[in-house]
Protein backbone atom coordinates (compact mmCIF):
# COMPACT_ATOMS: atom_id res chain seq x y z
CA UNK A 1 0.00 0.00 0.00
CA UNK A 2 2.87 2.46 0.54
CA UNK A 3 3.45 4.48 -2.36
CA UNK A 4 -0.10 5.04 -2.84
CA UNK A 5 -1.29 8.04 -4.59
CA UNK A 6 -4.17 10.15 -2.15
CA UNK A 7 -6.49 12.72 -4.23
CA UNK A 8 -7.08 15.30 -0.80
CA UNK A 9 -10.21 17.53 -1.38
CA UNK A 10 -9.91 19.83 1.16
CA UNK A 11 -10.54 23.08 1.47
CA UNK A 12 -9.16 24.11 4.92
CA UNK A 13 -5.41 25.05 4.63
CA UNK A 14 -4.78 24.14 8.24
CA UNK A 15 -6.56 20.45 7.82
CA UNK A 16 -5.37 19.87 4.21
CA UNK A 17 -1.38 20.74 6.15
CA UNK A 18 -2.21 18.44 9.07
CA UNK A 19 -3.96 15.54 6.62
CA UNK A 20 -0.82 15.78 4.21
CA UNK A 21 2.04 15.38 6.91
CA UNK A 22 -0.41 12.40 8.67
CA UNK A 23 -0.55 10.59 5.11
CA UNK A 24 3.10 11.06 4.02
CA UNK A 25 4.04 9.92 7.49
CA UNK A 26 2.26 6.83 6.39
CA UNK A 27 3.76 6.01 3.28
CA UNK A 28 1.70 7.50 0.94
CA UNK A 29 1.79 10.25 -1.98
CA UNK A 30 -0.77 13.31 -1.81
CA UNK A 31 -2.21 15.65 -4.32
CA UNK A 32 -4.20 18.20 -2.98
CA UNK A 33 -7.28 20.36 -4.52
CA UNK A 34 -9.22 22.75 -2.89
CA UNK A 35 -13.10 22.25 -3.86
CA UNK A 36 -14.83 19.63 -5.98
CA UNK A 37 -14.50 21.55 -9.57
CA UNK A 38 -11.02 21.38 -9.52
CA UNK A 39 -10.97 17.98 -7.85
CA UNK A 40 -12.89 16.63 -10.97
CA UNK A 41 -10.39 18.33 -13.72
CA UNK A 42 -7.28 16.25 -11.51
CA UNK A 43 -9.69 13.45 -12.22
CA UNK A 44 -10.14 13.85 -15.71
CA UNK A 45 -5.80 14.06 -16.15
CA UNK A 46 -5.13 10.84 -13.83
CA UNK A 47 -6.74 8.98 -11.41
CA UNK A 48 -5.49 8.53 -8.00
CA UNK A 49 -5.33 5.38 -6.14
CA UNK A 50 -7.77 6.72 -3.26
CA UNK A 51 -9.97 10.16 -3.27
CA UNK A 52 -10.16 11.50 0.38
CA UNK A 53 -12.90 14.39 0.19
CA UNK A 54 -14.56 16.92 3.32
CA UNK A 55 -18.39 16.35 3.31
CA UNK A 56 -18.69 19.84 3.56
CA UNK A 57 -16.61 22.27 0.73
CA UNK A 58 -16.93 25.71 -0.76
CA UNK A 59 -19.65 25.35 -3.89
CA UNK A 60 -20.18 21.38 -4.45
CA UNK A 61 -20.32 19.45 -1.76
CA UNK A 62 -18.84 16.09 -1.29
CA UNK A 63 -21.70 13.91 -1.79
CA UNK A 64 -22.08 15.50 -4.84
CA UNK A 65 -18.40 15.15 -5.87
CA UNK A 66 -18.97 11.15 -4.85
CA UNK A 67 -21.70 11.09 -6.80
CA UNK A 68 -20.68 12.36 -10.11
CA UNK A 69 -17.40 10.00 -9.71
CA UNK A 70 -19.82 6.94 -9.04
CA UNK A 71 -22.13 7.99 -12.21
CA UNK A 72 -18.47 7.82 -14.82
CA UNK A 73 -17.19 4.35 -15.39
CA UNK A 74 -13.46 5.26 -15.39
CA UNK A 75 -13.88 6.53 -11.84
CA UNK A 76 -16.85 4.02 -10.50
CA UNK A 77 -14.57 1.55 -8.75
CA UNK A 78 -12.05 4.48 -7.14
CA UNK A 79 -12.30 3.63 -2.99
CA UNK A 80 -13.42 7.30 -1.67
CA UNK A 81 -13.12 8.22 1.98
CA UNK A 82 -15.36 11.07 3.51
CA UNK A 83 -14.09 12.86 6.46
CA UNK A 84 -16.56 15.43 8.14
CA UNK A 85 -16.30 17.64 11.07
CA UNK A 86 -20.18 16.68 11.95
CA UNK A 87 -21.38 14.12 14.43
CA UNK A 88 -24.92 13.84 13.16
CA UNK A 89 -25.59 10.40 11.66
CA UNK A 90 -27.75 11.95 9.04
CA UNK A 91 -24.18 13.60 7.38
CA UNK A 92 -22.89 10.16 7.24
CA UNK A 93 -26.22 8.45 5.25
CA UNK A 94 -25.82 11.13 3.05
CA UNK A 95 -22.26 10.39 2.39
CA UNK A 96 -22.55 7.04 2.37
CA UNK A 97 -25.60 6.73 -0.10
CA UNK A 98 -23.51 9.25 -2.50
CA UNK A 99 -21.16 6.64 -3.05
CA UNK A 100 -18.77 6.70 -0.87
CA UNK A 101 -16.88 3.59 0.60
CA UNK A 102 -15.97 4.66 4.45
CA UNK A 103 -16.90 7.91 6.35
CA UNK A 104 -14.97 8.84 8.98
CA UNK A 105 -15.30 12.25 11.27
CA UNK A 106 -12.30 13.86 11.83
CA UNK A 107 -12.04 14.28 15.24
CA UNK A 108 -12.06 10.35 14.90
CA UNK A 109 -7.79 11.00 14.97
CA UNK A 110 -5.18 10.57 12.53
CA UNK A 111 -4.70 6.94 13.02
CA UNK A 112 -8.21 5.84 12.34
CA UNK A 113 -8.38 7.58 9.31
CA UNK A 114 -4.96 6.25 8.19
CA UNK A 115 -6.56 2.64 8.90
CA UNK A 116 -9.83 3.45 6.85
CA UNK A 117 -7.20 4.19 4.00
CA UNK A 118 -5.15 0.94 4.09
CA UNK A 119 -8.63 -1.05 4.80
CA UNK A 120 -10.00 0.61 1.00
CA UNK A 121 -6.58 0.25 -0.59
CA UNK A 122 -6.43 -3.36 0.38
CA UNK A 123 -9.92 -3.59 -1.17
CA UNK A 124 -8.20 -3.43 -4.91
CA UNK A 125 -5.68 -6.01 -4.14
CA UNK A 126 -8.89 -8.56 -5.51
CA UNK A 127 -8.55 -10.70 -8.76
CA UNK A 128 -6.68 -8.68 -11.75
CA UNK A 129 -9.48 -6.64 -13.42
CA UNK A 130 -8.90 -8.81 -17.23
CA UNK A 131 -9.46 -11.96 -15.04
CA UNK A 132 -13.02 -14.05 -15.09
CA UNK A 133 -16.09 -13.69 -16.86
CA UNK A 134 -18.97 -11.35 -17.01
CA UNK A 135 -20.88 -12.05 -14.01
CA UNK A 136 -24.59 -12.56 -14.64
CA UNK A 137 -27.61 -10.52 -13.22
CA UNK A 138 -28.89 -12.06 -9.64
CA UNK A 139 -28.94 -10.80 -5.72
CA UNK A 140 -25.82 -10.15 -3.70
CA UNK A 141 -24.79 -13.57 -2.03
CA UNK A 142 -23.37 -12.83 1.68
CA UNK A 143 -22.66 -14.97 4.59
CA UNK A 144 -23.05 -14.06 7.75
CA UNK A 145 -20.72 -15.92 10.06
CA UNK A 146 -21.46 -16.16 13.99
CA UNK A 147 -19.77 -19.27 15.54
CA UNK A 148 -21.97 -18.47 18.40
CA UNK A 149 -25.78 -18.53 17.13
CA UNK A 150 -26.11 -18.07 13.24
CA UNK A 151 -30.18 -18.01 13.68
CA UNK A 152 -31.22 -15.06 15.77
CA UNK A 153 -29.45 -12.37 14.74
CA UNK A 154 -32.72 -10.03 13.20
CA UNK A 155 -29.94 -8.44 10.71
CA UNK A 156 -30.61 -11.15 8.09
CA UNK A 157 -34.31 -10.48 7.85
CA UNK A 158 -33.56 -6.99 7.57
CA UNK A 159 -30.53 -7.47 4.76
CA UNK A 160 -32.90 -10.24 3.31
CA UNK A 161 -35.64 -7.31 2.89
CA UNK A 162 -32.87 -5.10 1.03
CA UNK A 163 -32.46 -8.05 -1.43
CA UNK A 164 -29.63 -9.12 -0.23
CA UNK A 165 -29.53 -13.32 -0.21
CA UNK A 166 -28.30 -14.38 3.28
CA UNK A 167 -26.79 -17.60 4.46
CA UNK A 168 -26.23 -17.98 8.26
CA UNK A 169 -23.31 -20.30 9.42
CA UNK A 170 -21.38 -21.32 12.66
CA UNK A 171 -18.64 -22.94 10.55
CA UNK A 172 -16.06 -20.88 9.87
CA UNK A 173 -15.05 -23.58 7.12
CA UNK A 174 -18.11 -22.52 5.36
CA UNK A 175 -16.56 -19.09 4.88
CA UNK A 176 -13.40 -20.54 3.72
CA UNK A 177 -14.53 -22.61 1.13
CA UNK A 178 -16.66 -19.58 -0.14
CA UNK A 179 -13.52 -17.50 -0.10
CA UNK A 180 -11.87 -20.53 -1.78
CA UNK A 181 -14.69 -20.86 -4.53
CA UNK A 182 -15.20 -17.10 -5.40
CA UNK A 183 -18.91 -17.81 -4.32
CA UNK A 184 -19.81 -14.67 -2.19
CA UNK A 185 -19.85 -10.92 -2.22
CA UNK A 186 -19.49 -10.27 1.18
CA UNK A 187 -18.72 -12.25 4.52
CA UNK A 188 -20.63 -10.41 7.83
CA UNK A 189 -18.46 -11.80 11.07
CA UNK A 190 -19.80 -11.44 14.30
CA UNK A 191 -16.88 -10.42 16.56
CA UNK A 192 -17.21 -10.92 20.22
CA UNK A 193 -13.48 -10.71 20.96
CA UNK A 194 -11.72 -8.18 20.43
CA UNK A 195 -8.28 -10.01 19.07
CA UNK A 196 -10.90 -10.15 15.80
CA UNK A 197 -8.59 -13.61 15.19
CA UNK A 198 -11.39 -14.75 13.26
CA UNK A 199 -11.32 -12.46 10.34
CA UNK A 200 -7.60 -12.30 10.42
CA UNK A 201 -8.05 -16.05 9.27
CA UNK A 202 -10.79 -14.83 7.35
CA UNK A 203 -8.41 -12.18 5.55
CA UNK A 204 -5.44 -14.47 5.12
CA UNK A 205 -7.38 -16.57 3.14
CA UNK A 206 -8.40 -13.47 0.45
CA UNK A 207 -5.09 -12.49 0.50
CA UNK A 208 -4.03 -16.76 -0.37
CA UNK A 209 -7.06 -16.84 -2.89
CA UNK A 210 -6.49 -13.13 -4.11
CA UNK A 211 -9.86 -12.60 -3.32
CA UNK A 212 -12.19 -9.28 -3.62
CA UNK A 213 -14.91 -10.79 -1.24
CA UNK A 214 -16.06 -7.68 1.12
CA UNK A 215 -15.19 -8.58 4.75
CA UNK A 216 -17.02 -6.55 7.74
CA UNK A 217 -16.80 -7.15 11.26
CA UNK A 218 -19.90 -6.58 13.20
CA UNK A 219 -18.90 -5.95 17.03
CA UNK A 220 -20.66 -4.90 20.15
CA UNK A 221 -19.08 -2.07 20.77
CA UNK A 222 -18.20 1.46 18.58
CA UNK A 223 -14.65 2.62 20.54
CA UNK A 224 -12.29 3.45 18.12
CA UNK A 225 -10.15 0.72 19.58
CA UNK A 226 -11.80 -1.66 18.56
CA UNK A 227 -12.29 -0.38 15.06
CA UNK A 228 -8.56 -0.07 14.97
CA UNK A 229 -8.09 -4.11 16.05
CA UNK A 230 -10.56 -4.33 13.39
CA UNK A 231 -8.70 -3.13 10.05
CA UNK A 232 -5.38 -3.75 11.40
CA UNK A 233 -6.95 -7.54 11.42
CA UNK A 234 -7.37 -6.87 7.61
CA UNK A 235 -11.51 -6.18 7.50
CA UNK A 236 -12.78 -3.96 5.27
CA UNK A 237 -15.09 -2.24 7.76
CA UNK A 238 -15.89 -2.35 11.82
CA UNK A 239 -19.70 -1.31 12.30
CA UNK A 240 -21.55 -1.59 15.84
CA UNK A 241 -24.43 -4.13 15.84
CA UNK A 242 -25.34 -1.84 18.64
CA UNK A 243 -25.46 1.44 15.73
CA UNK A 244 -28.38 3.15 14.02
CA UNK A 245 -30.13 0.26 11.73
CA UNK A 246 -30.36 2.38 8.93
CA UNK A 247 -26.82 3.32 9.15
CA UNK A 248 -25.47 -0.39 9.48
CA UNK A 249 -27.66 -1.51 6.93
CA UNK A 250 -25.68 1.75 4.65
CA UNK A 251 -22.59 0.82 5.36
CA UNK A 252 -22.91 -2.62 4.67
CA UNK A 253 -24.67 -1.44 1.55
CA UNK A 254 -21.33 0.75 0.31
CA UNK A 255 -18.53 -2.11 1.16
CA UNK A 256 -20.72 -4.80 -1.30
CA UNK A 257 -21.59 -1.62 -3.66
CA UNK A 258 -17.78 -1.55 -4.22
CA UNK A 259 -17.74 -5.51 -4.89
CA UNK A 260 -19.96 -5.94 -6.90
CA UNK A 261 -19.06 -2.12 -8.67
CA UNK A 262 -15.55 -4.12 -9.29
CA UNK A 263 -17.00 -7.31 -10.58
CA UNK A 264 -18.45 -5.33 -12.97
CA UNK A 265 -15.39 -3.47 -14.38
CA UNK A 266 -13.99 -6.72 -14.40
CA UNK A 267 -16.18 -7.72 -16.24
CA UNK A 268 -16.57 -5.02 -18.65
CA UNK A 269 -12.24 -5.22 -18.99
CA UNK A 270 -12.75 -8.66 -19.77
CA UNK A 271 -14.77 -8.20 -22.58
CA UNK A 272 -12.79 -4.81 -23.75
CA UNK A 273 -9.77 -7.33 -23.52
CA UNK A 274 -11.87 -10.38 -25.73
CA UNK A 275 -12.69 -8.29 -27.88
CA UNK A 276 -9.22 -6.99 -28.80
CA UNK A 277 -7.80 -10.22 -28.56
CA UNK A 278 -10.59 -11.42 -31.51
CA UNK A 279 -9.90 -8.16 -33.12
CA UNK A 280 -5.86 -8.22 -32.71
CA UNK A 281 -6.40 -12.21 -34.15
CA UNK A 282 -8.98 -11.37 -36.98
CA UNK A 283 -6.02 -8.66 -38.53
CA UNK A 284 -3.38 -11.26 -37.76
CA UNK A 285 -5.43 -13.87 -40.32
CA UNK A 286 -6.20 -11.12 -42.49
CA UNK A 287 -2.55 -10.23 -42.68
CA UNK A 288 -1.42 -13.84 -42.48
CA UNK A 289 -4.09 -14.87 -45.96
CA UNK A 290 -2.85 -11.63 -47.59
CA UNK A 291 0.78 -12.69 -47.05
CA UNK A 292 -0.48 -16.10 -47.87
CA UNK A 293 -1.92 -14.88 -50.89
CA UNK A 294 1.27 -12.98 -51.99
CA UNK A 295 3.10 -16.22 -51.32
CA UNK A 296 1.13 -18.36 -53.37
CA UNK A 297 0.90 -15.64 -56.59
CA UNK A 298 4.73 -15.35 -56.00
CA UNK A 299 5.06 -19.23 -55.64
CA UNK A 300 3.14 -19.21 -59.05
CA UNK A 301 5.33 -17.19 -60.86
CA UNK A 302 8.55 -18.79 -59.67
CA UNK A 303 6.80 -22.08 -61.01
CA UNK A 304 5.75 -20.58 -64.11
CA UNK A 305 9.19 -19.53 -64.44
CA UNK A 306 10.90 -22.68 -63.27
CA UNK A 307 8.64 -24.57 -66.01
CA UNK A 308 9.45 -22.15 -68.78
CA UNK A 309 12.74 -22.50 -67.40
CA UNK A 310 12.96 -26.20 -67.64
CA UNK A 311 11.35 -26.36 -70.77
CA UNK A 312 13.94 -24.53 -72.72
CA UNK A 313 16.63 -26.34 -71.10
CA UNK A 314 15.47 -29.04 -72.03
CA UNK A 315 15.05 -27.93 -75.20
CA UNK A 316 18.74 -26.77 -75.28
CA UNK A 317 19.89 -30.63 -74.36
CA UNK A 318 17.57 -31.32 -77.27
CA UNK A 319 18.88 -29.87 -79.89
CA UNK A 320 22.72 -30.59 -78.51
CA UNK A 321 21.88 -33.92 -78.98
CA UNK A 322 19.85 -33.26 -82.17
CA UNK A 323 23.78 -31.75 -83.40
CA UNK A 324 25.68 -34.28 -81.97
CA UNK A 325 23.08 -36.50 -84.40
CA UNK A 326 23.30 -34.51 -87.14
CA UNK A 327 26.61 -34.38 -87.18
CA UNK A 328 27.15 -37.81 -86.68
CA UNK A 329 24.50 -38.66 -89.27
CA UNK A 330 26.43 -36.11 -91.82
CA UNK A 331 29.40 -38.67 -91.23
CA UNK A 332 27.44 -41.22 -92.12
CA UNK A 333 26.30 -40.22 -95.69
CA UNK A 334 29.29 -38.42 -96.21
CA UNK A 335 31.05 -41.54 -96.51
CA UNK A 336 29.17 -43.62 -99.22
CA UNK A 337 28.52 -40.23 -100.95
CA UNK A 338 32.48 -39.36 -101.60
CA UNK A 339 32.52 -43.15 -102.52
CA UNK A 340 29.78 -42.54 -105.00
CA UNK A 341 31.37 -39.51 -106.71
CA UNK A 342 34.60 -41.32 -106.75
CA UNK A 343 33.54 -43.80 -108.40
CA UNK A 344 31.35 -41.74 -110.64
CA UNK A 345 34.09 -40.44 -111.76
CA UNK A 346 35.56 -43.92 -112.91
CA UNK A 347 32.86 -44.95 -114.41
CA UNK A 348 32.82 -42.12 -116.86
CA UNK A 349 36.12 -42.52 -117.78
CA UNK A 350 35.61 -46.03 -118.16
CA UNK A 351 32.75 -45.37 -121.01
CA UNK A 352 34.09 -42.35 -122.81
CA UNK A 353 37.57 -44.51 -123.44
CA UNK A 354 35.19 -47.55 -124.15
CA UNK A 355 33.61 -45.74 -127.31
CA UNK A 356 37.29 -45.38 -128.95
CA UNK A 357 38.66 -49.22 -127.92
CA UNK A 358 38.35 -52.23 -129.35
CA UNK A 359 37.03 -54.63 -128.24
CA UNK A 360 39.08 -56.68 -125.31
CA UNK A 361 39.91 -53.21 -124.40
CA UNK A 362 36.32 -52.28 -124.39
CA UNK A 363 34.94 -54.98 -122.50
CA UNK A 364 37.55 -54.61 -119.85
CA UNK A 365 36.39 -51.11 -119.54
CA UNK A 366 33.09 -51.81 -119.26
CA UNK A 367 33.38 -54.84 -116.45
CA UNK A 368 35.16 -51.91 -114.25
CA UNK A 369 32.26 -49.35 -115.17
CA UNK A 370 30.13 -52.08 -113.61
CA UNK A 371 32.02 -53.03 -110.84
CA UNK A 372 31.52 -49.21 -110.02
CA UNK A 373 28.25 -49.39 -110.58
CA UNK A 374 27.48 -52.18 -107.97
CA UNK A 375 29.87 -50.16 -105.35
CA UNK A 376 27.49 -47.10 -106.21
CA UNK A 377 24.55 -48.61 -106.20
CA UNK A 378 25.53 -50.22 -102.16
CA UNK A 379 26.34 -46.77 -101.02
CA UNK A 380 22.77 -45.20 -102.64
CA UNK A 381 21.37 -48.10 -100.41
CA UNK A 382 23.63 -47.16 -97.48
CA UNK A 383 22.09 -43.59 -97.67
CA UNK A 384 18.81 -44.69 -98.38
CA UNK A 385 18.59 -47.10 -95.11
CA UNK A 386 19.85 -43.80 -92.61
CA UNK A 387 17.25 -42.15 -94.66
CA UNK A 388 14.35 -44.51 -93.47
CA UNK A 389 15.54 -44.65 -90.39
CA UNK A 390 16.36 -40.96 -89.89
CA UNK A 391 12.37 -40.76 -90.60
CA UNK A 392 10.97 -43.44 -88.32
CA UNK A 393 13.26 -41.73 -85.22
CA UNK A 394 12.07 -38.50 -86.31
CA UNK A 395 8.17 -39.94 -85.90
CA UNK A 396 8.93 -41.27 -82.82
CA UNK A 397 9.36 -38.13 -81.13
CA UNK A 398 6.29 -36.59 -81.17
CA UNK A 399 5.31 -37.60 -77.90
CA UNK A 400 2.23 -39.39 -78.74
CA UNK A 401 1.51 -42.43 -76.96
CA UNK A 402 1.29 -45.68 -79.73
CA UNK A 403 2.07 -49.04 -80.57
CA UNK A 404 6.29 -48.90 -81.03
CA UNK A 405 8.42 -51.35 -82.69
CA UNK A 406 10.75 -51.62 -79.91
CA UNK A 407 13.53 -53.49 -81.94
CA UNK A 408 12.98 -51.59 -84.84
CA UNK A 409 13.44 -47.90 -83.17
CA UNK A 410 16.45 -49.36 -81.04
CA UNK A 411 18.17 -50.59 -84.13
CA UNK A 412 17.08 -46.56 -85.50
CA UNK A 413 18.78 -45.03 -82.99
CA UNK A 414 21.93 -47.71 -82.74
CA UNK A 415 22.43 -47.02 -86.74
CA UNK A 416 22.47 -43.09 -85.77
CA UNK A 417 24.75 -43.32 -83.09
CA UNK A 418 27.22 -45.18 -85.40
CA UNK A 419 29.44 -42.42 -85.39
CA UNK A 420 29.31 -42.01 -81.87
CA UNK A 421 30.24 -45.63 -80.99
CA UNK A 422 32.39 -46.04 -83.70
CA UNK A 423 34.03 -49.70 -83.08
CA UNK A 424 32.51 -50.54 -79.70
CA UNK A 425 30.81 -53.76 -80.11
CA UNK A 426 27.00 -53.70 -79.64
CA UNK A 427 24.99 -56.71 -78.78
CA UNK A 428 21.00 -56.98 -79.15
CA UNK A 429 19.34 -60.00 -77.55
CA UNK A 430 15.76 -59.26 -78.36
CA UNK A 431 13.86 -61.51 -75.64
CA UNK A 432 10.59 -59.42 -75.30
CA UNK A 433 7.86 -59.09 -77.94
CA UNK A 434 8.24 -56.39 -80.31
CA UNK A 435 5.34 -53.84 -79.72
CA UNK A 436 5.12 -52.08 -76.65
CA UNK A 437 2.25 -49.16 -76.19
CA UNK A 438 4.24 -46.21 -75.52
CA UNK A 439 5.77 -42.89 -76.50
CA UNK A 440 8.54 -42.23 -79.23
CA UNK A 441 10.53 -40.90 -76.30
CA UNK A 442 11.05 -43.67 -74.62
CA UNK A 443 13.21 -44.75 -77.25
CA UNK A 444 14.16 -41.49 -79.11
CA UNK A 445 15.26 -39.95 -75.81
CA UNK A 446 16.03 -42.35 -73.02
CA UNK A 447 17.64 -45.19 -74.88
CA UNK A 448 19.47 -42.97 -77.15
CA UNK A 449 20.83 -40.85 -73.76
CA UNK A 450 21.77 -44.14 -71.59
CA UNK A 451 23.57 -45.75 -75.03
CA UNK A 452 25.36 -42.33 -75.93
CA UNK A 453 26.66 -42.32 -72.40
CA UNK A 454 27.94 -46.25 -72.39
CA UNK A 455 29.83 -45.32 -75.90
CA UNK A 456 31.48 -42.26 -74.07
CA UNK A 457 32.09 -44.58 -70.62
CA UNK A 458 33.36 -47.61 -72.28
CA UNK A 459 37.04 -48.33 -73.97
CA UNK A 460 36.72 -47.27 -77.52
CA UNK A 461 38.75 -50.33 -78.79
CA UNK A 462 37.27 -52.88 -76.40
CA UNK A 463 34.12 -51.63 -75.35
CA UNK A 464 30.49 -53.48 -75.09
CA UNK A 465 27.98 -52.55 -74.92
CA UNK A 466 24.83 -55.21 -74.77
CA UNK A 467 21.10 -53.96 -75.46
CA UNK A 468 18.50 -56.58 -74.23
CA UNK A 469 14.60 -56.55 -74.06
CA UNK A 470 12.45 -58.78 -71.69
CA UNK A 471 8.99 -59.10 -70.61
CA UNK A 472 7.84 -60.72 -67.17
CA UNK A 473 4.87 -60.35 -65.15
CA UNK A 474 3.15 -57.37 -67.16
CA UNK A 475 6.54 -55.49 -67.08
CA UNK A 476 8.73 -54.51 -70.29
CA UNK A 477 12.46 -53.85 -69.54
CA UNK A 478 14.95 -52.40 -71.75
CA UNK A 479 18.10 -53.36 -70.39
CA UNK A 480 21.47 -51.47 -71.58
CA UNK A 481 24.95 -52.98 -69.55
CA UNK A 482 28.08 -52.08 -70.79
CA UNK A 483 32.03 -52.64 -69.60
CA UNK A 484 33.35 -49.69 -68.48
CA UNK A 485 34.25 -48.32 -65.42
CA UNK A 486 30.13 -48.21 -63.73
CA UNK A 487 29.13 -45.84 -61.61
CA UNK A 488 29.85 -45.44 -57.68
CA UNK A 489 26.88 -46.39 -55.30
CA UNK A 490 27.29 -42.92 -53.62
CA UNK A 491 26.36 -40.88 -57.20
CA UNK A 492 23.85 -43.58 -58.14
CA UNK A 493 21.11 -41.67 -56.34
CA UNK A 494 22.41 -38.45 -58.18
CA UNK A 495 22.84 -38.81 -61.87
CA UNK A 496 19.41 -37.90 -62.73
CA UNK A 497 19.62 -34.84 -61.30
CA UNK A 498 19.67 -31.52 -63.07
CA UNK A 499 23.20 -30.50 -63.84
CA UNK A 500 24.73 -33.44 -62.24
CA UNK A 501 27.29 -35.36 -64.62
CA UNK A 502 30.70 -37.77 -64.05
CA UNK A 503 31.71 -36.32 -67.08
CA UNK A 504 34.92 -33.69 -67.65
CA UNK A 505 33.43 -29.94 -67.21
CA UNK A 506 32.20 -29.01 -70.76
CA UNK A 507 31.89 -32.90 -71.80
CA UNK A 508 27.89 -32.85 -70.71
CA UNK A 509 25.11 -30.45 -69.76
CA UNK A 510 23.81 -32.72 -67.14
CA UNK A 511 19.57 -32.97 -68.42
CA UNK A 512 20.19 -36.37 -70.56
CA UNK A 513 19.21 -38.51 -67.60
CA UNK A 514 17.44 -36.14 -66.04
CA UNK A 515 15.22 -35.90 -69.22
CA UNK A 516 14.94 -39.53 -69.56
CA UNK A 517 13.95 -40.15 -65.61
CA UNK A 518 10.54 -37.54 -66.15
CA UNK A 519 10.10 -39.33 -69.69
CA UNK A 520 10.18 -43.07 -67.48
CA UNK A 521 8.07 -41.55 -64.70
CA UNK A 522 5.36 -40.13 -67.32
CA UNK A 523 5.18 -43.84 -68.02
CA UNK A 524 4.54 -45.26 -64.51
CA UNK A 525 7.84 -46.88 -65.00
CA UNK A 526 11.72 -46.89 -63.65
CA UNK A 527 14.99 -46.57 -63.79
CA UNK A 528 16.97 -48.60 -62.11
CA UNK A 529 20.93 -48.60 -62.12
CA UNK A 530 22.94 -51.56 -60.89
CA UNK A 531 26.48 -53.33 -61.63
CA UNK A 532 26.44 -54.73 -65.11
CA UNK A 533 28.45 -58.49 -65.52
CA UNK A 534 30.90 -56.97 -67.63
CA UNK A 535 31.65 -54.82 -64.85
CA UNK A 536 30.17 -51.60 -66.08
CA UNK A 537 27.14 -49.82 -65.35
CA UNK A 538 23.53 -51.36 -66.02
CA UNK A 539 20.34 -49.31 -66.75
CA UNK A 540 17.02 -51.27 -66.37
CA UNK A 541 14.08 -49.13 -67.89
CA UNK A 542 10.91 -50.86 -66.87
CA UNK A 543 7.32 -49.76 -68.21
CA UNK A 544 3.97 -51.25 -67.11
CA UNK A 545 2.30 -53.10 -70.41
CA UNK A 546 -0.88 -51.75 -71.97
CA UNK A 547 -3.16 -54.36 -73.41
Amino acid sequence: MDGALILLVEDSETQALQLRRMFERAGLRVQRTRDAETALATLNDARPDLLVVDYRLPGMNGDELVRIVRQTGATRTLPVLMLTGDDASEVERQGLDSGANAYVPKRGGGELIVSRIRALLRQTRGRPMEDGPAPALRQPRLFLLDPVDANRDPLVERLSAEGYRIERCADPAVALAAIEADSADGILVIERERSFALSARLDACRVAQASGIALVALTDDAEPATMLAGLAAGVDDVVSRRSDGDMLLVRIRAIVRRKLARDEEAAGIARERAQAIALAQARAEADSAERLARANAELAGANALLRETQAQLVQSAKMASLGELVAGIAHEINNPLAFILAHQATVERAVAGARDADDARRATLLTKASDRLTSIRSGLTRIQELVVKLRRFSRLDDGEVSQIDIPDAIDAVLTLLAPRLGTVRVERDYGAARMLECSGALVNQVVMNIVANAADAVDPVTGEIVVATESVDGTYTIRIDDNGPGIPDDRRERVFEPFFTTKDVGSGTGLGLAIAYGVVRSHGGTIEIGRAARGGASFAIRIPEHA
